[in-house]
């Protein structure tokens, strides 16, 4: 496992509005459960690997609910075995933003709709079980569904069941790796990874 990498906030600052590429399945390989995070944060877009702020509990929360089945440390960039073991789940990542911030607030209301737009997009042409946006708060503004309450939603995102599920950034602090796993496992189950 490589060392965690020590950034300046100088350094960091520099990964602003960089771009993280999806991690998704092969065209070949079947995409059962999408989690849809709501921007790359700055730690993210430095090591070009999705939640990987070292504080972020998301891997954590994912080998506690069994949808993965060995630890990702994910801080200092995920290895190519990480990414195939990801992918060999049938999972796949992706964001509602594509551009890196220090913090989700730093979205618009118009970036969010362009990417719910782009999501939709997204799950027609890969056609996932089930997408799980981690982020009741985005997700409202994503979709102009003001009032959506965290869980299952009644209306699917194109062919896809939809899930909110909490958001693992550790600036989520009532959530714990305990029911962030809850609350994915709900998901997973659905989507036929657990």
């Amino acid at each position: 496992m490589p060392p965690v990498p020590r950034f300046t906030k100088a350094e960091l600052q520099s990964y602003y509005g960089v771009f993280v590429p999806d991690l998704l399945p092969r065209d070949d390989q079947e995409l059962r459960l999408l989690f849809v995070g709501i921007n790359p944060g700055l730690w993210t877009a430095a090591t070009q690997t999705h939640f990987a702020h070292p504080v972020n509990r998301f891997y954590p929360a994912l080998l506690a609910a069994g949808i993965i089945t060995r630890p990702v440390d994910a801080a200092a960039g995920m290895t190519d075995e990480d990414r195939d073991h990801l992918r060999s789940r049938g999972i796949g990542i992706t964001n509602l933003v594509q551009r890196a911030t220090a913090r989700a607030s730093e979205l618009t209301n118009a970036e969010l709709k362009e990417g719910g737009a782009a999501l939709t997009r997204l799950v027609e042409a890969r056609r996932p079980q089930v997408v799980a946006i981690a982020g009741i708060t985005a997700y409202r503004a994503a979709f102009g569904l003001p009032k959506a309450v965290p869980g299952r939603q009644p209306e699917p995102l194109g062919p896809a069941e939809l899930w909110v599920v909490p958001n693992p950034s550790g600036l989520n602090a009532h959530e714990t790796v305990a029911s962030l796993a809850q609350a994915y496992a709900a998901a997973a189950r659905a989507a036929g990874v657990i």
